[in-house]
């Protein structure tokens, strides 16, 4: 028994990461890779609390190192929003509105393509959730316009639009769903996740209520890590403060991130701010990629014309290679790793996920040579 604890324990030393270095394709990781600044605040803040050195009782007022000015300052604007604070996740800041805005028993509006943790977020708040279709397969469009219908029958608490989506890349029409909120006097939450820190997006541009960002996700950040902004109306509601211990935030627990997360996030964030100013470019590379890929006879699913990196393919010759090899749909992932990129879910060959945001055109062209190598080596 002594000698498989020791077995087990030696595997916890010297952890690594077998995919760091390689072209990175995937989804969850490309808006999230850290610059510089953030390596070296990683090292620097590294120990237990240490962002807490200077704390009088409240993470966003700390002044050394300079929370409060991120936060109380600099995220507002970056947001488009009155009141900003710093969440554990997307997640969190999901649940964070629902549970201070509705009751268990009252009605949340989604969209089809809404990520699971919407859902779960709703669940653990106890509500009913109601959701607007998509278009279905290819395009999975979201049409706002559907929310009104649906508002009206079910007088939802709240609505949320998610922009884009996780699967599909697609970016509905947010600014219409604010006038429509407006209209019903229906609380807006935007989940940004995959576009705060990708690509300009203004809350009160989108007319919305509240916007969640997601540091891992998009702002060059380690994880996890979010931001949550919002109305100022709303301040006293989410960002209530205990009756017995007044510097500390309810729905919080007291406070948020504590560490490397945040200091992360915040030394990222200059070259954050400043990369949004570029996705017209991003844009444009996914739609060049895209369309090498689809003349290979994959087919690319959401929106067209596309404008976001997030990238769904059906794969059906790579589904039909999968279903003749030992490996199965695991050829795909070892076939690419192999030429040193890492990107779709390992297992998956009949339809997957990439993203474009991290890689150059160089070693994009390089990923479209890869599957077109890989398709004449099992032709």
């Amino acid at each position: 028994m002594e000698q498989k604890s020791s077995k087990s324990l030696q595997k916890l030393s010297g952890l690594r990461r077998d995919h760091k270095g390689l072209i990175n394709l995937m989804p969850l990781q490309t808006g999230g890779m850290l610059t510089d600044a953030a390596r070296e605040a990683l090292t620097e803040f590294a120990d237990g609390y240490s962002v807490c050195d200077f704390c009088q009782g409240s993470l966003c007022n700390i002044t050394n190192p300079p929370i409060r000015d991120f936060v109380q300052e600099l995220l507002p604007q970056f947001l488009g929003c009155e009141v900003a604070t710093i969440t554990h996740g997307a997640r969190e800041g999901k649940f964070m509105v629902m549970h201070s805005l509705a009751r268990p028993g009252d009605s949340i509006l989604v969209d089809a393509n809404r990520h699971y943790t919407t859902f779960v977020a709703a669940e653990r708040a106890g509500l009913s959730i109601i959701e607007v279709p998509s278009s279905g397969h290819p395009e999975f469009r979201v049409d706002v316009n559907e929310y009104a219908a649906l508002m009206k029958q079910h007088a939802p608490k709240l609505i949320l639009l998610t922009y884009p989506d996780g699967n599909y890349g697609n970016l509905p029409d947010a600014r219409r769903l604010g006038e429509i909120a407006q209209e019903y006097n229906v609380p807006y939450i935007l989940n940004g996740a995959y576009a705060v820190g990708r690509m300009p997006i203004s809350m009160a541009e989108t007319g919305a209520d509240f916007i969640i960002g997601s540091g891992h996700k998009s702002m060059a950040s380690a994880g996890p890590v979010g931001v949550l902004g919002m109305k100022k109306k709303w301040e006293q509601i989410v960002l209530r403060k205990s009756g017995r211990h007044a510097n500390k935030d309810i729905e919080l627990l007291g406070c948020s991130v504590r560490g490397v997360p945040l200091m992360t996030l915040i030394a990222s964030f200059p070259f954050v701010k400043e990369r949004v100013a570029h996705w017209n470019e991003q844009v444009s590379k996914a739609q060049w990629f895209s369309a090498e890929l689809e003349k290979l006879g994959f087919t690319q699913l959401g929106e067209r014309p596309h404008r976001h990196d997030l990238l769904h393919f059906d794969a059906p010759e790579l589904y039909e290679i999968s279903k003749r090899v030992r490996e199965k749909g695991y050829f795909l992932y070892k076939e690419l790793k192999e030429r040193g990129i890492w990107g779709p879910q390992p297992g998956l060959a009949r339809s997957f996920k990439l993203s474009t945001f991290a890689a150059d055109r160089q070693q994009l062209g390089f990923v479209i040579d890869s599957f077109k190598a890989i398709l004449s080596k099992y032709s």
